[in-house]
């Protein structure tokens, strides 16, 4: 630009130089007529060469302090919010085939049951200090299995970390370490109901090991729901570069808070191509508040997270024509628990659920996730169709009831269940299980790895039926059912399939 405007002054320059030497010519011709007075001074006089001063240098300010600047640099932002992002190290022990060919079924038939033996397995993640004394956000899948946490700081310190909670639901963990009293850096919490698509953020961890990194992007999407399992996903969309490592580490906005906990890629590789997601501050702190009521009360760590007592899905361009709506969007109500929160709110079943609080909701887990960042007791407002009429309700939520109560049991002895934890099935337990919310009997909850319930493979979730004819409805029907034979013919249901199992003790 300033070479273009340098040569636009040069022509200038050149048509005033002959401009002033016409004029000169033409007084040399004046001064040649008798009786005209001249200044001869004038006529050799010389034409003054224009000078252009050259651009100024533009100064940069030697630290950024407005918003104006940071976008210059996001290195303020950085050094204040990446002392409180840390290194999580967790060690399980799994069992582990001797020889890999054993991993043939061929091999398995000729040879039998393989070999096993114990071997140590790492897995390594991010973590956001988000107090002062020492507690530490990340995510359950970092932790799940670990025997002992390590979470290294970015000063190169490593401290022994205790598990305060871990919820598979939300795919969150605390953990807490000892910090003597010192007082360490933190990210406070961001409104993540604020943050915009197209906004800026930064992506703090630790991939694949290589130490922390930095890395940026926008926020592509918001309300993502249909990347995991979970009931209350809900997830923010970005493009700065999350790969392995980076789990349980911030997302921050350019003004240094929170914004998310990165949890999850999508890639066909394994390393990133753009998509990354991240679970919303907002639900974060609803986590980290839970645990905190536990610390003050001496009571356990606990995630309580309101409950809205009915099941749904989403309204499609389809569903929205036969439900005479104008558009697709919202929720229908398919079942609504009795006495619960919208059942009281006089919403029933067939009728769907736009907004809550103002906030459009598409499917079942943005209405949980909108539900799970209110406290039991709030009350909120949802707008609720019914064909082409709508009306706001107000909505007073709870947690989910403890009825009946679990009866937990971890059973013993020789038979097929061997090694299960078991438990009635209650609101609170179907919740926690990521249940159907009208489901009742009785549910695995966990399973021994070594036990002979694992060896026939049932699974967290699956429901016990019936054992020989006979119903299954509570713990107790359960044991004595067990108990009662050394033949067990049984039907347990898996994701509303109905299994069944012949075993002779």
């Amino acid at each position: 630009m300033h070479w273009v405007e340098t040569v636009g002054k040069l022509g200038v320059m050149k048509k005033l130089s002959i401009a002033l030497g016409a004029v000169a010519l033409l007084g040399a011709a004046v001064c040649a007529v008798p009786g005209l007075m001249t200044d001869s001074r004038a006529a050799d006089a010389k034409p003054e060469p224009l000078r252009v001063a050259p651009p100024a240098p533009r100064a940069l300010p030697a630290t950024p302090g407005s918003m104006g600047q940071v976008q210059l640099t996001f290195a303020p932002v950085v050094k204040r919010i990446a002392p409180a992002v840390v290194n999580v190290y967790s060690k399980s022990v799994v069992q582990a085939q001797v020889n890999p060919f054993f991993n043939d079924p061929l091999f398995g038939q000729l040879f039998g049951t393989p070999e096993m033996r114990q071997r140590v397995q790492q897995s390594l993640g991010s973590g956001v200090i988000v107090r002062a004394d020492g507690l530490i956000v990340t995510n359950n899948h970092v932790v799940e299995g670990g025997t002992d946490i390590i979470v290294a700081l970015s000063d190169k310190r490593e401290f022994k970390a205790k598990v305060l909670l871990a919820d598979p639901r939300t795919d969150l963990a605390v953990l807490k370490i000892d910090t003597k009293g010192e007082h360490l850096p933190v990210v406070p919490f961001a409104d993540s109901d604020a943050v915009q698509v197209g906004d800026l953020v930064l992506a703090i961890g630790d991939p694949f090991n290589v130490g922390q990194t930095v890395t940026m992007g926008i926020v592509s999407a918001l309300a993502r729901t249909q990347i995991s399992a979970s009931d209350y996903q809900f997830f923010i969309q970005t493009d700065a570069a999350i790969n392995p490592g980076n789990s349980g580490g911030a997302l921050v906005t350019t003004d240094g808070k929170l914004a998310g906990i990165n949890t999850a890629i999508y890639s066909r590789s394994g390393g990133s191509i753009g998509i990354g997601f991240a679970i919303p501050a907002n639900l974060a702190r609803r986590v980290v508040e839970g645990v905190e009521g536990g610390l003050k009360s001496g009571a356990p760590a606990s995630v309580q997270l309101a409950w809205v007592g009915a099941s749904g899905q989403p309204v499609t361009s389809a569903l929205a024509s036969s439900l005479g709506l104008a558009k697709p969007g919202g929720v229908l109500i398919k079942d609504v628990y009795p006495g619960g929160p919208l059942s009281k709110a006089g919403v029933k079943s067939g009728e769907v659920v736009q907004s809550v609080d103002g906030t459009a909701v598409d499917d079942m887990q943005s209405l949980n996730y909108r539900t799970a960042t209110h406290r039991p007791g709030d009350n909120v407002k949802m707008h609720v169709a019914a064909g082409k009429a709508g009306r706001d309700v107000s909505v007073s939520l709870v947690l989910p009831p403890e009825t009946p109560p679990r009866e937990a049991a971890t059973i013993g002895g020789r038979n097929p269940l061997t090694g299960a934890r078991v438990e009635n099935i209650s609101p609170a337990a179907a919740t926690e299980l990521q249940m159907d919310v009208m489901a009742k009997g009785v549910a695995i909850v966990s399973v021994n790895s070594s036990g002979i319930a694992a060896n026939y493979g049932f699974q967290p979730g699956d429901i016990v039926r019936n054992i020989n004819g006979g119903a299954i409805n509570r713990v107790g029907d359960l044991v004595r059912a067990l108990n009662a034979s050394n033949r067990w013919d049984m039907v347990v249901e898996r994701g509303g399939r109905k299994l069944t199992l012949s075993v002779e003790g």
